[in-house]
C-alpha cells in the first residue's frame, strides 16, 4: 500500500461500490441504518461502510474517527450477533466523548506533563487531562477527526487522515492510513501505515469495546482470558506509568494460565485499586511477531473465542471499569459496568519520556507500519 495518490479510485467497480455506500442504500446484518450516518463534520461527509467475508461475518466502519461501529460474528450455533459497543447514529458518536471503535492517536495513552524532548528539542503538547498530561493525543484525537475513504472493496476499506504539523502540539505533517479487512479465516485484520515530514512520535491503536458473548447488556467478568506476558507496566497512585515493568507472577495480572476475569479483578491489590479493575499494558513475550497469539478471550455460553495477534510490543487491556450503565448505545442498551473489554495493541504510555521502553519515534525517511488481527473461532 502506497501513500501517494490516496484520493484516486482507479476501478469502475470500486467507484460503483463507493457510490452505493455513500448513497446509503444497502442493508446491514446488525440493523444499522446507513442514513443515520449521513452528516457533515469539518465540511466533510460522514459515511458508513459495510465489509463482509464469504462466511457471513460483517463489519460496519465509519469514516468519522475511522471507527468500527459493528462487528457481526457467529456463535457456536451459527447465530450472528454484534460483539462491539457503539452507537446507531453519527450524532451520538459526535456528542459522546467516547472512543468506541475509534482509531486513537497521535498517541494513545498518556504523555506525562504534556511534553517530551526529542533530538534536543522540547515539544509542548495540548494538556487535556486534569493533572496536566496529554491523554490519547489531545482533544480531539484521531477518533474525532474526519478520515477519507481511499479504497473500498466488498471485504476491505482503507481510510486516510492528514494530521497537520502542530496538531495538538505534535510536529510533522503525518499521513496515516488504516485498512480494515474481513479475512476468509474469520478475522478482522487492521493495518496501519504512516509517514511524516518531521521527526515525531506515534502510537496508534484501535479502541473497540468487545463483548464476545453477543449480549451487550451483561458484564464480561465471566469470560476467560489468557495473555502471553510475563510483565506489565506499573502505575503510581495517579494512574501515571512509573517506567517500571513488574512481573505478573503472584499478582492478579497473571493470565499465563487462563482464568476468568472475575477470579481476581476485585482483589485488594494496589495496581487494581488505582483503576478499579484491569486497565494495564502487558509486555508481550513475542513482540513484533504477528503469527503468535498474544492473548485470547473466551465466552463459554456463546462458544466464541477471540484471538489477538499483533506486531506491537504491548497490549493494553481495559475491562470497562468506567462504564456505569448511563451511556445508551445500539439497540437502546445502556452499557453496564464492565460490560466490555478492550484489547489495545500499542506501545507503552509515556514512551517518549522513558527511553527504556521501545521507541515510538518516526523519522521522515521511514514508514510506520503496524498490524493487528482479531480472529474468531468457535469452541463447541
Amino acid at each position: 500500500m502506497k501513500l501517494t495518490n490516496l484520493s484516486h479510485i482507479v476501478s469502475i467497480g470500486l467507484l460503483v461500490l463507493t457510490t452505493s455506500c455513500s448513497s446509503h442504500r444497502f442493508t446491514t446484518a446488525s440493523g444499522l441504518q446507513p442514513k443515520a450516518f449521513l452528516q457533515k463534520v469539518e465540511g466533510q461527509k460522514t459515511s458508513l461502510y459495510k465489509i463482509t467475508n464469504s462466511k457471513g461475518i460483517e463489519a460496519c466502519i465509519t469514516n468519522y474517527g475511522a471507527r468500527v461501529v459493528s462487528l457481526m460474528v457467529p456463535d457456536k450455533n451459527g447465530k450472528l450477533e454484534d460483539i462491539v459497543c457503539g452507537f446507531s447514529n453519527i450524532e451520538d458518536y459526535i456528542s459522546q466523548s467516547q472512543n468506541y471503535g475509534a482509531t486513537v492517536g497521535r498517541y494513545i495513552g498518556r504523555i506525562l506533563n504534556a511534553q517530551y524532548t526529542l533530538e534536543g528539542k522540547t515539544y509542548h503538547l495540548q494538556a487535556n487531562h486534569s493533572l496536566g498530561h496529554t491523554a490519547h493525543g489531545g482533544n480531539p484525537n484521531f477518533g474525532a477527526r474526519m478520515w477519507k475513504a481511499t479504497h473500498v472493496s466488498p471485504s476491505s476499506v482503507t481510510l486516510h487522515y492528514l494530521s497537520p504539523d502542530g496538531e495538538n502540539g505534535f510536529p510533522g505533517n503525518l499521513h496515516i492510513s488504516v485498512t480494515y479487512t474481513l479475512t476468509e479465516d474469520n478475522a478482522l485484520d487492521i493495518r496501519y501505515e504512516a509517514t511524516t515530514d518531521k521527526t515525531t512520535v506515534l502510537n496508534l491503536c484501535n479502541h473497540s469495546f468487545f463483548n464476545i458473548s453477543g449480549n451487550l447488556n451483561q458484564s464480561v467478568e465471566n469470560q476467560t482470558m489468557w495473555v502471553d506476558a510475563d510483565y506489565f507496566s506499573a502505575y503510581d497512585r495517579n494512574k501515571c506509568v512509573t517506567g517500571e515493568l513488574w512481573p505478573v507472577a503472584s499478582t492478579p495480572l497473571d493470565f499465563r494460565i487462563p482464568h476468568k476475569l472475575a477470579d481476581h479483578i476485585n482483589d485488594d491489590y494496589g495496581q487494581l485499586n488505582v483503576v478499579n479493575g484491569y486497565d494495564h499494558a502487558w509486555t508481550l513475550n513475542h513482540p513484533g511477531n504477528d503469527t503468535h497469539v498474544a492473548a485470547w478471550i473466551y465466552d463459554e455460553k456463546s462458544g466464541r473465542k477471540m484471538e489477538i495477534y499483533t506486531t506491537e510490543p504491548a497490549i493494553h487491556i481495559y475491562t470497562g471499569n468506567g462504564l456505569k450503565g448511563k451511556v445508551k448505545g445500539k439497540n437502546n442498551i445502556y452499557y453496564p459496568f464492565r460490560g466490555a473489554v478492550c484489547f489495545e495493541t500499542c506501545h507503552f504510555q509515556d514512551s517518549p519520556n522513558n527511553p527504556q521502553f521501545p521507541s515510538t519515534t518516526l523519522h521522515p525517511d521511514e514508514t510506520f507500519t503496524s498490524h493487528t488481527v482479531y480472529k474468531f473461532v468457535n469452541v463447541r
